[in-house]
């Protein structure tokens, strides 16, 4: 029995480890031996664009939102405008229809998702309208930077690029230290997708920011989200999701960690579907570089939540077996303790934060995994009051 704990004890750890440290590092490597390999673009492509923006009950949001696209640099008679609500039950309809009559130069139309069916759903309705080559997706409350389309389109240089997600920019990081945690985590994301997508292609994209061609739409699943979706549906295709991040989207991140806590049970409706989605990406002999990269960067985050209780609870098992368990099993209360002291104090402490703010996520893993098996997971989403 003590083999069995101890092997439990050190897969769950590399695990862990691998997630959150090992692969990270491995990246950095990969990169550097790649670092020759940059993303092509070609900016005299311009091939007609629809931007689609997902709302539901938006309306303090989504008129800006509206005057921010059509500042896009973009020919003007290639652009489309289709906003896809989602239900919404406020005034995000009434404010779109005034809009599009004050703005009748422009092609702008408002769909109306009759049922609420959350996201997806509404872009899945919403697609089979448009006629335009390519679909560019983005949020209600995310500004887009002006060259943002031309520059997703700049990077579809082959067929086989079916994919580009854009870079998301938090405008408010330094506002609250929970946002601060968010946009540390972001930004080391970030620079994994980068590699990602230069070697061979990024494993999940950004729902703020990012384009298609409108023949490679897939109609997924509501309860799915095209952030994960997407690009392992064109990388099983043998086709590459990427990341441009000179494409940029403005956002504010949460500030307040219940809105964050509420982001990340959405994220984890599907975590365990998540954690080996299709038994082809072990397939490395012919997915190569993305069977590692869903390992490394999907398939061990999918796995926190368990391997941090086996980790526990094995180590609770073995820490009378030599100064090696106990060491470890003491490290493990004290990382836990400096979350709960910040619970109690409210510290603002940069490192108390951080552990804080890791042991929130591995906490929503648990909800995510809690509303799966007991039939609560949905495909709606509630803003966050703080993001908007």
């Amino acid at each position: 029995m003590e083999l069995l704990f101890e092997i439990l004890f050190f897969l769950s750890g590399f695990i862990i480890i691998w997630a959150m440290v090992g692969y990270p590092i491995s990246l950095k490597v990969i990169g550097n031996i790649y670092k020759n390999r940059e993303l092509e673009k070609d900016y005299s492509y311009q091939p007609t664009v629809t931007v689609m923006v997902v709302a539901h009950n938006e309306e303090k949001v989504i008129l800006e939102k509206l005057k921010n696209i059509l500042e896009l640099n973009y020919p003007k008679n290639k652009l489309e405008f289709l906003i896809a609500s989602d239900n919404s039950t406020d005034r995000t309809n009434e404010i779109v229809r005034d809009f599009i009559k004050d703005n009748h130069n422009y092609n702008i139309r408002l769909y109306e998702a009759m049922a609420r069916k959350g996201k997806t759903n509404a872009q899945n309705e919403a697609q089979k309208s448009v006629k335009t080559e390519y679909l560019v997706m983005t949020d209600a409350n995310s500004i887009m930077d002006k060259d943002s389309v031309k520059e997703l389109m700049a990077a579809f240089t082959s067929e086989d690029i079916a994919y580009v997600t854009g870079r998301l920019c938090f405008i408010n990081e330094e506002s609250t230290d929970v946002s601060n945690a968010e946009a540390s985590y972001w930004d080391s994301d970030l620079a994994i997708r980068e590699v990602e997508g230069r070697v061979q292609t990024i494993t999940a994209g950004n729902g703020a920011l990012y384009a298609c061609r409108t023949r490679d739409y897939y109609e997924f699943n509501p309860i799915q989200s095209h952030d994960t979706a997407m690009p392992q549906l064109y990388a099983l295709e043998g086709k590459r999701a990427i990341a441009n991040h000179d494409a940029i989207a403005f956002e504010k991140a949460g500030e307040i960690i219940e809105d964050e806590f509420g982001r990340k049970v959405r994220m984890n409706r599907l975590i365990l579907k998540h954690i080996l989605p299709d038994i082809r990406i072990l397939n490395f002999f012919r997915y190569k570089w993305f069977s590692y990269f869903y390992f490394g960067h999907r398939t061990c985050r999918y796995l926190l939540w368990i391997s941090h209780l086996i980790v526990f609870i094995t180590n609770a098992l073995l820490v009378s077996e030599s100064l090696f368990y106990t060491m470890t099993f003491m490290g493990q209360v004290v990382f836990y303790g400096l979350a709960f002291i910040r619970v109690i104090t409210k510290s603002d402490n940069k490192y108390l934060t951080l552990v804080y703010y890791y042991c929130v996520t591995i906490l929503a893993q648990w909800v995510g995994v809690f509303n799966i098996l007991t039939g609560k997971a949905k495909p709606f989403w509630e803003k966050a009051e703080s993001t908007r």
